[in-house]
């Protein structure tokens, strides 16, 4: 933690310092030339060569049901509620040229990391280490861009992989709902970010996007989560033996609307595992697929989303991870089957009634709308678990007090199995923002 600290303070001396030479030169340069040239050169940097900011948000919610689903009629009646602060994120930038930027984004995630043990609802009371203790302080974004043009820009090092609606655009101000939707944030890695070599642009009405990046670790695919935790963060190194390609293409061609797809793939996973050299025998590919759609008119707000993912030879691969060790009850490894496909779709739609009564009031009365299902099917004698296939219906309101800082509220009732097991409840209230708070 002193470390992640001391690295911020250096960054911010250093841009500090940048910026004071330069500031200094144009107090020593007073004749006209210089003056101009100083000019220019602002301008080829914009309105900013360092800037500090982020996002993050305070989450409490209220739950009338267990934590344990796995009961014979699903999870019992309960009365439990949490706070928690399940994200801060300082992002610091700064040009070293008009055409070359470095970027960076710190996470502090549920107030920080350590070791912890958790306990395994689903694998019949197993005790799991968990390597982040209630949350995590990750390096989120790291990597250096070269403009070369509007239509092809490239980015080295750690960043955003853009897969699905929510990774695309993860901040608080750019969904309904106290949290992120739910199933694209249980199905596959949310936010994910991985570290390669991405090309990026706009090319007239389309911005995309593609990517070469490390893959995921198989030993971490599970019944209820898919390959959500597949995403490597156990070691110090990212294993890139079997690395995986992602894109994503935007059309902004009609007016209030964005449509966009996203895919990602691995045509091999299995030499990313923990333990590679069980993991011989087979491949394991995976594949993920997506395409969601917004439309916002200042009045209306709807956003779409759809998620198809496979994994291939689901079935050896649950067999061997089954197989994975443990002491006394105590494993690094979910130990548990993986399904062959997962799906997930969801819509959300809000009115700006605010705007009837003053053109400075946003409030968005919403609905929203999910399904999600990780065992959706399964592989030889795999059996689908149906308390897998999970339904959220949820009715709220946000509150933009100003256009990157929103007040929410929401209840929201989930369905197991189309109702064939106990259903539950929450409320939700919340507070998020985005924004810079610092240019030079």
């Amino acid at each position: 933690m002193k470390k992640i600290w001391l690295l911020i303070l250096i960054f911010s001396i250093f841009a500090s310092s940048a910026n004071a030479s330069q500031i200094d030169s144009i107090r020593i340069d007073n004749d006209s030339t210089n003056s101009k040239r100083i000019k220019k050169k602002q301008k080829d940097f914009g309105d900013w060569r360092f800037r500090m900011g982020g996002y993050g948000e305070i989450l409490f919610q209220y739950f009338d049901y267990t934590q344990n689903r796995f009961f014979d009629e699903g999870s019992h009646p309960d009365s439990r509620a949490e706070i928690s602060i399940p994200r801060f994120i300082l992002a610091m930038d700064f040009k070293f040229s008009p055409s070359w930027t470095l970027t960076s984004e710190i996470e502090f995630e549920y107030g920080g990391t350590g070791s912890a043990v958790e306990y395994e609802f689903n694998e019949a009371g197993e005790y799991e280490m968990e390597v982040e203790k209630g949350g995590e302080v990750v390096l989120e974004q790291f990597h250096i861009n070269k403009r070369f043009a509007d239509w092809l820009h490239l980015r080295i090092g750690h960043f955003i992989v853009p897969v699905g609606l929510t990774n695309a655009h993860h901040e608080p101000i750019f969904y309904f709902g106290a949290t992120r939707p739910e199933g694209e944030s249980n199905l596959i890695p949310c936010t994910w970010h991985e570290t390669g070599l991405s090309l990026y642009g706009t090319i007239k009405n389309f911005d995309y996007e593609i990517m070469v990046i490390n893959g995921l670790d198989p030993n971490f695919f599970s019944r209820e989560n898919f390959i959500k935790k597949g995403k490597q963060s156990l070691f110090e190194t990212y294993t890139m033996t079997n690395p995986a390609l992602a894109g994503r293409i935007d059309y902004n061609g009609i007016k209030h609307m964005r449509l966009g797809i996203s895919a990602y793939h691995a045509w091999k996973t299995s030499g990313n595992s923990t333990k590679a050299d069980k993991m011989e025998e087979i491949k394991i590919p995976v594949s993920v697929l997506s395409a969601d759609a917004q439309f916002d008119n200042k009045i209306v707000v709807a956003r779409a989303n759809f998620l198809w993912g496979e994994v291939g030879d689901s079935e050896r691969l649950s067999i061997l991870n089954l197989r994975m060790p443990s002491k006394a009850g105590i494993s690094i490894f979910p130990r548990d089957q993986v399904a062959k496909n997962a799906i997930n779709w969801y819509a959300e739609i809000g009115v700006n009634i605010g705007q009837f009564i003053s053109k400075k009031l946003h409030l968005y009365p919403f609905l929203k709308y999910e399904y999600y299902n990780s065992m959706h099917k399964t592989d030889g004698n795999i059996i689908a678990d149906p308390r897998f296939k999970r339904e959220l219906l949820t009715a709220g309101i946000n509150y933009f007090a100003l256009p990157n800082l929103v007040i929410k509220a929401d209840y929201s009732r989930r369905w197991i199995d189309h109702g064939n097991f106990n259903s539950e409840n929450m409320v939700s209230l919340s507070i998020g923002y985005l924004g810079w708070f610092f240019k030079r």
